[in-house]
């Protein structure tokens, strides 16, 4: 076609290739520069002065590539289309292009998949197979009550800009459809730990929470699962010590019935939160609180089956403990405890294995922090810098003493001597993790004179050679 068209004087031609011409053509007549060509063309001025020069010599068709109308010349041969179309009618004619390739290879009738696919659609030996979404169905709701609670966050313009930005985390019993949710300032774990707090006091232990695969629920590295199957994290450990089963979902679909609860809430608790004109996350709890009664009542349902799962709190569920972040460290020999660069002190009693041991600190919703050893929460108190316990290990004498002359240098005054004991130094023979034994009080030295060895008449260091 663009052969004939060049016959009979007229030059195919894209739209891109017309405005290239259009402002070559100004740069020939001398109304544009050859730097304004090329910023408009986002070229080189080399390549615009080289297409210019083409323009003068050949005309419009220097724009123009030489292969146009023309047969690629990658193009296979002709002879070899025929054959492997032959080849394919003859023993392939079931076979998808991929395998089909694999097979004329092995019979030395080499192509491509993307070219043995056009040419099956050329001839009608091969229909495109497009790929559609896969087929998604409402899961049944499950029987009966606290089966299956489904958790999640929303993140949206609750207030419209009026106050604080707040998350609203919901709870959402898999076979009643019945909520529990609250705002909070972040989408924490700590908050979800909290809401947790709430649907347990209320309810009990459900069977199983059904959660997405954020961090708070998956352990992440870099943002990628982790490769160990049994590592937990915070949340997840507090479901294990509850006996409560954590299901993580694969899609947002697999957890429509709490997704399908946000559309309500965005729609109707954003409107209330507006006509009570709440600027705070208090005063949003505090609407909440109103309306759930309300929303259960209106859009709960009823359960297959009028049992309850939820099971009891035990006594060994204390959950001011469970639901809070965990961490272990090591106690010092000095019964000393580092946590976020703070010392703590542990007070007696001391238990066996204690020192040296393991223990867990507990950093609770209240704020409060607690240290346990095994099922015993011990006492403790915080190390503070120049307070009575200021450090782990009291200072040398030599250092009092010397402290002592320097205040009486500057004072004229002689050096009170303290009567108690100015530190511990280990008992004799004996090594520095057995128990110790005071200093002597009053400065008093202690005599420990060196005996001085002397090798025995017959020691062979006598000997003379």
């Amino acid at each position: 076609m663009s052969t004939e068209l060049q016959d009979w004087g007229i030059l195919a031609m894209s739209q891109r290739e017309r405005d290239v011409l259009a402002i070559l053509k100004a740069v020939v007549s001398g109304d544009r520069t050859v730097t304004e060509a090329a910023g408009l063309l986002k070229l080189s001025a080399r390549q615009v002065r080289r297409l210019k020069g083409k323009l003068k010599t050949q005309g419009d068709s220097a724009l123009v590539h030489g292969l146009r109308g023309q047969p690629s010349n990658r193009c296979l041969e002709a002879k070899l289309r025929t054959q492997v179309l032959a080849a394919y009618r003859q023993r392939y004619r079931d076979f998808g292009p991929t395998f089909a390739c694999e097979k004329l290879a092995e019979e030395g009738l080499k192509v491509g998949v993307e070219t043995l696919r056009r040419w099956l659609l050329a001839e009608g030996l091969w229909e495109r197979q497009r790929r559609r979404d896969p087929h998604r169905s409402r899961r049944p709701r499950r029987a009966c009550l606290g089966e299956l609670v489904q958790m999640d966050a929303s993140v949206h313009e609750w207030l419209e800009g009026r106050g604080e930005t707040i998350v609203l985390i919901t709870m959402i019993d898999d076979a009643t459809s019945r909520v529990e949710a609250k705002f909070y300032r972040h989408g924490s774990v700590e908050s979800h730990l909290d809401l947790l707090g709430i649907w347990l006091r209320k309810y009990g232990r459900p069977l199983a929470v059904y959660t997405d695969r954020h961090s708070i629920f998956e352990p992440h590295e870099k943002g990628r699962p982790l490769a160990d199957p049994d590592a937990q994290t915070q949340f997840g450990r507090a479901l294990g010590e509850l006996a409560i089963e954590l299901i993580r979902a694969h899609s947002p679909q697999a957890k429509g019935r709490v997704e399908r609860s946000f559309g309500t809430a965005q729609d109707r608790w954003v409107k209330e939160l507006r006509l009570a004109k709440v600027t705070t996350c208090e005063d949003a709890n505090a609407l909440l609180a109103k309306l759930l009664p309300d929303h259960n009542k209106r859009f709960a349902k009823p359960a297959r089956q009028p049992n309850d799962a939820h099971r009891p709190l035990g006594r060994d569920h204390k959950l001011a403990s469970i639901l809070s972040i965990q961490s272990e460290r090591v106690v010092s020999n000095d019964y000393v405890v580092r946590f976020a660069n703070t010392f703590y002190q542990l007070l007696p009693p001391a238990y066996p294995g204690e020192r040296g041991g393991r223990v867990v600190i507990e950093q609770r919703l209240d704020g409060t922090l607690h240290i346990r050893f095994g099922k015993r929460h011990l006492p403790y108190q915080e190390i503070t810098v120049g307070g009575s316990l200021g450090g782990s290990a009291p200072k040398p004498p030599e250092f009092s003493a010397s402290a002592a002359d320097a205040s009486a240098e500057t004072t004229g005054r002689e050096p009170v001597k303290d009567s108690r004991p100015a530190g511990m130094q280990p008992t004799a023979g004996r090594s520095g993790r057995t128990p110790a034994e005071p200093y002597p009080s009053g400065g008093e030295e202690v005599d420990n004179p060196k005996r001085s060895y002397r090798p025995a008449p017959n020691h062979p260091w006598r000997k003379r050679l």
